[in-house]
């Protein structure tokens, strides 16, 4: 009885969620564009250092672990690209998670004017986070395709799989940026702890590293961390092409489901104090 409730419960609050960001789709989006928008306002450069920064980091990443490591990974059937090519189909969508999870942990307090007025959804600041955040992703995964095209002179077929799993990688985010924006208004050092395990959990996921690498001993390490799931259907997609780990994108996408609704129960639990502790 109580897991049929359980489960009417979630279907609420996943029904609830997805009503009330079609019915603000438009403003979720304007704020996201101003966001964009102002952060590179100024600059000489602007929006183009949103695909520079990136780059720059990917490139210091590539640099160590390529040529001074020395990893030898790829030109074989199991591994078909070059390292540089598997380090970034992991590299690329971790950023995004850093980028976007570091930012969700404070839009409450440094939206603090607009969550005070009583007219205004304040449900779609932490999903104009994971819009902007994307907005990086989608240039350099260009990038990467691009890289892949030059130095291969063919693509991968996998690559049109790429809008599933964005769409899972979006309703992921949008969990967990509603849980850690709403914890993050009670708790102001949430922040200060998510920027160590974005640094920290770079190293915890397959990225560098090929899984049979790693000492059997820490090997679940690997399989404990949800993040990892995600980087390998990644790394299906756009390093192997083919389903190398297809049991990742069952846990994938339950994940996603899982975040997108458990998130959002949690920041509608908390919401209603907001304003007493802003």
């Amino acid at each position: 009885m109580k897991s049929i409730i359980d489960v009417t419960i979630s279907y609420q609050a996943f029904r609830e969620i997805v009503l009330l960001l079609t019915r603000h789709r438009q403003l979720t989006v304007a704020m996201a564009r101003r966001e964009i928008a102002d952060r590179y306002a100024g600059q000489s450069l602007g929006m183009l250092w949103a695909l520079i920064h990136p780059l720059v980091v990917m490139g210091v990443y590539v640099f160590i672990f390529a040529y001074v490591i020395k990893m030898k990974v790829g030109g074989t059937a199991e591994l078909p690209l070059d390292y540089t090519a598997y380090l970034l189909s992991g590299l690329i969508p971790w950023m995004c998670f850093q980028e976007s999870m570091s930012k969700a942990s404070v839009v409450i307090v440094n939206n603090a004017n607009l969550v005070k007025q009583v007219v205004f959804p304040i449900e779609v600041l932490p999903v104009k986070v994971v819009i902007s955040s994307l907005f990086s992703m989608v240039l350099t995964l260009s990038f990467l395709v691009l890289y892949v095209l030059i130095s291969t002179h063919a693509l991968l077929w996998t690559y049109l799989l790429l809008p599933v799993l964005l769409m899972g990688h979006i309703f992921t985010l949008i969990g967990i940026n509603y849980m850690l924006s709403a914890i993050g208004a009670y708790f102001r050092d949430l922040k200060e702890f998510v920027q160590i395990f974005n640094t920290i959990g770079l190293y915890l996921i397959p990225i560098f590293y090929l899984p049979d690498q790693v000492p059997q001993i820490f090997r679940p390490l690997l399989y404990c961390n949800p993040f990892s799931y995600i980087i390998w259907c990644y790394q299906d997609i756009l390093y192997f092409g083919r389903f190398e780990h297809p049991w990742a994108w069952g846990v994938c996408f339950i994940m996603a489901l899982i975040s997108f609704v458990g998130g959002y129960r949690i920041f509608r639990k908390l919401k209603s104090l907001f304003g007493n502790v802003l």
